[in-house]
């Protein structure tokens, strides 16, 4: 027998009418319809995956970087067809963006594997269009290049620069305490977020740039370029020109480039740059793809092993043009060869170790990425907490903690939803000290807010006039990357579930413990067993579509929040199963 050669560009994955010839026929019949060439219709074809919307500011400028993506495909000598899928613009989404990333990574994935495309270009920036991408072209497996939009210029105001979104929220504490009045606070709000492009800090956008890159999945040092950029433009060039090189040659395929080593890289990098508390989500998320679990303890052996040498916003003091500016990944990868797998490749088909070999042209300026032996802490920028408050893990942020917080015990103030919180975080009356613990509740996957970023709960009006600027803050939300304090977040088993947190009472103590990695809550446990027999679930299902969908099949933070269909099954996936750290899938 013959074998067939394996269907490429317009032949791929023609549909089937019973009859394949006709198929091809009318396929070719309706492209021309668009002006096609019988010539242009013979190429490999590479699909641009973009997320351009009127509701994303931070990807206004696509237009311009989806020409010149084309250009690269058209010069090596492919076919691009620009196809979109939805967008999730961080703050314009309800109830929060999180709830609709993996839809986003469903309709890349089926839209990658049902269309005709030999490779694709994934355009993405606004924090969960990466994660996104990554996970549906890592589940479709097909050749694929990530494209940023990169992070937007800092603004100006009274001769300081500003930055969204850590800056913004500086100013709105200093506008609750009284010291910003209303007419200010409306002109900072214009000059906050002054170009395109996503915050210009280390949010959850940047940090999952950097992830992309480190995974492999992106042309090296390009995840920083600023969105306005020059380089920002010839970089969606380039990657155009190999992504029509990896449909001609079929790969570098996803799955061999996303691994354990890759993921542990990924962390590493995390850490090292102090990056959002979001990436381990949407990272656990990524590697469930692949059949990879993220185990907590491991990640704190990392966190312990791993030095923050990034100064940058919102634990620093720089914005993302500064570090690009400094040498970005690639002078923050050069300090860490020791820690790193060297024998991971890119889509370029060099491995790290190769790529770390090339000279410098810049030098790296040490203001804004440390060396090794100088940093900006010893320790990495997140652990995990366990305990009997979290006895499946949380979150903490102890770069942007105030250290005298990170030993602490108090007093639960509790918070049973965000309407709640809405209701009586500012009432002169909430029995409330500077010294207690701020609990919200029934924030987590499952609720009906969907995980929102409300884990930065604001410091109570009366607290905050007196100047008060942190309080330990506890919940199963999350919070923006660009926020700070010493706030601990992700804690699962969820209060939706009736994990330890849905059974904290006003006056309860909880103690917190940065160095032994612990979070307790301090009821006994026949009180516990007590509230858990009168625990009733807080959110109906809801009626109808993808939210009962969602609230059905969400899993907890710890793997990522993806749905429990769409992570890699153990018995279809052996040759790509693995895990980091010491726990099995």
């Amino acid at each position: 027998m013959t074998d067939k050669k394996k269907p490429s560009g317009l032949d791929n994955g023609l549909t089937n009418y019973g009859d394949l010839e006709f198929a091809r026929y009318l396929r070719r019949s309706f492209a021309r319809s668009m002006g096609y060439t019988g010539v242009s219709l013979d190429k490999p074809i590479v699909g641009i995956c973009t997320t351009e919307s009127g509701f994303n500011n931070c990807h206004r400028h696509f237009p311009e970087m989806i020409e010149a993506v084309k250009r690269g495909v058209l010069a090596a000598g492919a076919l691009p067809i620009t196809f979109p899928v939805i967008s999730l613009g961080e703050v314009f989404l309800s109830p929060t963006s999180l709830v609709y990333r993996n839809l986003m990574a469903m309709t890349a994935e089926e839209m990658i594997r049902a269309q005709p495309m030999d490779s694709v270009v994934l355009m993405g920036g606004c924090d969960k269009t990466v994660p996104a991408l990554l996970m549906g072209a890592l589940s479709a497996n097909r050749p694929a290049a990530m494209v940023v939009g990169g992070p937007m210029m800092t603004g100006r105001h009274k001769g300081e620069r500003l930055g969204a979104c850590t800056d913004c929220r500086r100013f709105w504490g200093k506008h609750r305490a009284g010291e910003v009045d209303s007419e200010e606070i409306s002109l900072i709000e214009g000059r906050l977020a002054v170009t395109s492009g996503t915050c210009a800090v280390m949010g959850t956008a940047s940090t999952m740039a950097l992830i992309a890159e480190t995974l492999g999945m992106m042309l090296p040092n390009t995840s920083a370029i600023p969105a306005v950029h020059a380089d920002r433009l010839r970089s969606a060039e380039e990657t155009g020109t190999l992504a029509a090189k990896m449909a001609i040659e079929g790969g570098p395929l996803p799955s061999s480039l996303i691994t354990r080593e890759s993921v542990e890289n990924a962390l590493r990098v995390l850490l090292a740059v102090s990056g959002s508390t979001n990436a381990i989500v949407h990272l656990a998320a990524i590697a469930g793809r692949a059949g990879i679990d993220i185990d907590l303890e491991a990640f704190n052996r990392l966190s312990d092993d791993t030095p923050v040498i990034v100064d940058l916003k919102p634990v620093g003091t720089g914005y993302m043009e500064d570090f690009h500016a400094a040498g970005g990944l690639e002078a923050v990868l050069r300090e860490m060869p020791d820690k790193l797998h060297l024998g991971c490749r890119d889509i370029t088909g060099q491995t790290l170790a190769e790529r770390l070999a090339k000279s410098l042209i810049d030098p790296v300026d040490r203001a804004v990425v440390r060396s090794a032996e100088n940093p900006v802490d010893p320790l990495g920028g997140l652990i995990a907490l366990s305990g009997t408050l979290a006895p499946d893990g949380a979150i903490l942020k102890r770069a942007a903690a105030t250290p005298a917080l990170m030993e602490h015990e108090g007093r639960a103030v509790v918070f049973s939803s965000l309407e709640d919180l809405a209701a009586r975080i500012d009432d002169p009356d909430l029995d409330v000290q500077a010294d207690d613990v701020l609990v919200l509740q029934n924030a987590g996957p499952r609720s009906k807010s969907g995980m929102p970023e409300a884990g930065y709960l604001p410091i109570p009006k009366k607290l905050a006039a007196k100047g008060v600027k942190d309080m330990v803050r506890i919940s199963d939300a999350r919070m923006s990357g660009t926020a700070f304090g010493t706030i601990v977040l992700h804690v699962t088993p969820e209060a939706d579930v009736g994990g330890p947190l849905a059974l904290v009472q006003n006056g309860d103590r909880i103690r917190i413990s940065a160095s032994e990695k612990r979070i307790d809550l301090l009821v006994g446990e026949n009180e516990l067993a007590r509230r858990r027999a009168a625990f009733v679930v807080p959110t109906a299902e809801p009626p109808r579509g993808y939210a009962q969908l969602y609230r059905r099949h969400v899993l907890p933070a710890t793997l990522g929040c993806d749905f429990d269909f769409l992570r890699a099954s153990p018995r279809q996936d052996k040759d790509r199963q693995d895990t980091l750290g010491i726990s099995t899938q």
